[in-house]
């Protein structure tokens, strides 16, 4: 029987659509005739009362003409049998009660009809045509979805479910209604449950699904088998995710989740897109709305360039600068699939929102200083975000000399090709691993606030590389800004854990007590441009982070939420262990967002100014040149004595890393 249902639905998908109106036709005209037969039946009381064929035969051949018309023109055979939904079904109200009203009409009308037809026969007519048409759409919908059987009480019965994982749907709200939809019609997972805290929906059933208490988690897995859970709480705030996350933590299911509701209201996801659990939510930090006005103030109606636009910050530097409305966008960027990448997104973004910005993609290297002179003259750029940099710590501290020229050399080309073509707002992302550094990349960046700091200090300098009594009227404000790492970028942990995990570890951590700050990467492109219009000129502003994060611990969580045990001595048949690597070259245990304890508070409760220290323009030209030449000559030992001597606090740990130098090291005289 099963097997028959199935086939004759697969036949009933395949036919043109054409036919399948037809048939629809047809079906409704057979259903207004029942519904017909069935009022005069229920008022008259006998079926010989009824004549269908004679006294009544006009009435019969009306009412389909009356009313296939206006399903037709409601829509009723343009919707989807498998995606009949609460529109298809008020298009089918406002049908039939149309048809209704005017067959009432045409009723009384006929004043001479050859049989007496009583009024409440109309009332019968329009709930029970109600009834049959719209009750049969309902049973198709469920037939071709596949669950034409109640997917809960009969699902032991369906032996096509076999295998398919069984979930269990955090939220009962509209997200999960759609989600648990979506999940019927792709028949990958199997909805068992709902799980929602509001207690005017608990014990009871909506969509055919039991609505379960959080308190009554247990009991639900013992009922349904669920396996998994999937959050459809959207609209959630973080720190509530967080509770939630924490909640689930303990039970052996893997908890996966919707997208956020700002990436539902954009388009960019859609509610069946399911996803792992957003680390964010287990950070549970609430991002603060931009204040507009700080927002706005170095982009609307300007010129911008975004050097490193397609590296993970400067792409979201990219889309939110386009939210702001420049009148054009520069991005800058040596890597031509990297540069390809966000300029398709953000032209697809821009047609679709008919943004009136001109987008114009550069190849260039910040390290070719007549280049970037040349596109900030020829297109008068008046605000540049510099996010291009090296930022991997081990790699950097493996390759010295290209950490120092393109951090140090290319932010130093940068800031005077912005003096130069008289930028008004330079704005450096820099990072917490400048705060008294272990590693190269760390010490390369606070030179690169140095210059900034010394520069905005000179109202007309001398340029570095440049003879010394050529000097520039210097107009450009610059702004650094400081923070931690970022989930989601190049080379950030969580990825690598989520692959560990799904290849069934070991997950790697490099020390049980190395903790990070994290923040999203939207919080801290919105919160880097807004820090950027509050400045006055050599400001180092500091992102607030929240607590610092230790990573075995964030390890473990996740491992937890994928439904997994972890592997220690105290459980030695879990599912993944966690093993210790050590520090790698150049790696702190603790990141340090402030030099020293000068700091105040800015207008926006999530930044803050630090004072730091700052060295003289002269001076730091005579250290630079310096630099520059132990770089050239590959004296190692020597780019590490003037990097100590020009970063406060720079003191590297082990020996020199790079792999230029330790080959030569290694090779006979």
């Amino acid at each position: 029987m099963l097997r028959y249902a199935e086939r004759l639905r697969a036949q009933l998908v395949a036919l043109p659509r054409r036919q399948k109106r037809l048939i629809q036709v047809a079906t409704d005209v057979m259903l207004v005739w029942v519904a017909l037969w069935l009022a005069f039946f229920i008022r008259l009381g006998e079926a010989d009362f009824v004549e269908p064929l004679a006294g009544h035969a006009w009435l019969f051949v009306v009412a389909p003409l009356i009313s296939v018309p206006f399903f037709i023109r409601l829509g009723m055979y343009r919707a989807v049998m498998r995606y009949f939904g609460n529109d298809a079904l008020m298009a089918i109200v406002k049908a039939v009660t149309l048809s209704t009203l005017l067959l009432a009409l045409a009723v009384y009308w006929r004043s001479d009809a050859p049989k007496l037809i009583p009024r409440s026969m109309v009332f019968n007519y329009w709930w029970l045509s109600l009834v049959l048409i719209g009750g049969l759409r309902l049973v198709l919908r469920q037939y071709f979805l596949g669950d034409w059987f109640s997917p809960v009480s009969l699902t032991k019965f369906k032996t096509r479910d076999a295998g398919i994982a069984k979930v269990a749907v955090y939220g009962a709200g509209a997200a999960g209604n759609q989600l648990v939809a979506a999940l019927r019609l792709g028949r990958v997972m199997s909805p068992v449950a709902f799980i929602d805290d509001d207690p005017g929906l608990q014990n009871r059933s909506i969509a055919g699904l039991k609505v379960y208490p959080a308190k009554r988690i247990a009991q639900m897995i013992e009922e349904t088998g669920a396996a998994q859970i999937l959050l459809a709480i959207p609209s959630a705030s973080r720190s509530r995710r967080r509770e939630i996350l924490e909640m689930l933590e303990r039970f052996p299911l893997h908890v996966r989740s919707v997208p956020g509701f700002m990436d539902l209201a954009s388009g960019k996801v859609q509610v069946e897109d399911i996803q792992e659990v957003d680390i964010a939510d287990l950070l549970g930090r609430d991002a603060v709305p931009p204040q507009q006005a700080l927002f706005e103030k170095c982009i609307r109606g300007k010129v911008v360039m975004v050097t490193g636009a397609g590296g993970s910050i400067g792409s979201e530097l990219c889309r939110q600068i386009l939210s702001n409305k420049p009148q054009a966008l520069l991005l800058f960027e040596h890597s031509e699939f990297n540069l390809y990448s966000i300029h398709m997104e953000l032209e697809r973004l821009i047609e679709r929102t008919s943004l009136p910005i001109k987008l114009v993609p550069i190849l260039g290297s910040i390290r070719n200083a007549d280049r970037l002179l040349d596109v900030m003259r020829t297109w008068g750029v008046e605000t540049i975000y510099h996010a291009a940099a090296y930022k991997h710590v081990p790699m950097v501290e493996h390759n010295v000399a290209e950490g120092v020229l393109n951090n140090v050399i290319g932010t130093l080309n940068t800031a005077q090709a912005a003096v130069q073509a008289g930028v008004s707002n330079f704005v450096l992302i820099s990072t917490d691993k400048a705060v008294r550094p272990t590693n190269v990349m760390g010490s390369t960046k606070r030179v690169a606030e140095l210059v900034l700091q010394a520069l905005s200090r000179e109202p007309a300098p001398g340029l570095f590389g440049t003879a010394g009594s050529v000097h520039h009227v210097n107009k450009t404000r610059f702004t650094m800004v400081r923070f931690g790492n970022v989930l989601g970028s190049s080379g950030s942990v969580i990825p690598r854990f989520y692959a560990q995990i799904r290849a069934g570890g070991p997950v790697t951590v490099t020390h049980p007590k190395i903790t990070r700050y994290f923040m999203t990467i939207p919080e801290a492109a919105q919160l880097v441009i807004q820090a950027g219009s509050m400045g006055q000129g050599g400001d180092v502003f500091v992102l607030d982070m929240g607590q610092p994060v230790k990573i075995a611990e964030l390890a473990e969580k996740l491992i937890h939420l994928s439904g997994l045990s972890v592997r220690s001595e105290k459980c030695p048949h879990g599912d993944i262990a966690i093993e210790y690597t050590g520090l790698r070259p150049g790696e702190k245990l603790y990141e340090e967002l402030l030099i020293g304890d000068n700091v105040s508070p800015t207008e926006h409760p999530m930044i803050m100014r630090a004072d730091e220290e700052y060295l003289d323009w002269d001076v730091l030209k005579d250290r630079l040149a310096k630099l520059l030449k132990a770089v050239e000559t590959d004296d190692y030992p020597q780019v590490r004595q003037l990097l100590r001597e020009v970063v406060s606090g720079y003191v590297p740990e082990g020996e020199i890393v790079d792999w230029i130098y330790q080959q030569r090291r290694v090779e006979p005289e």
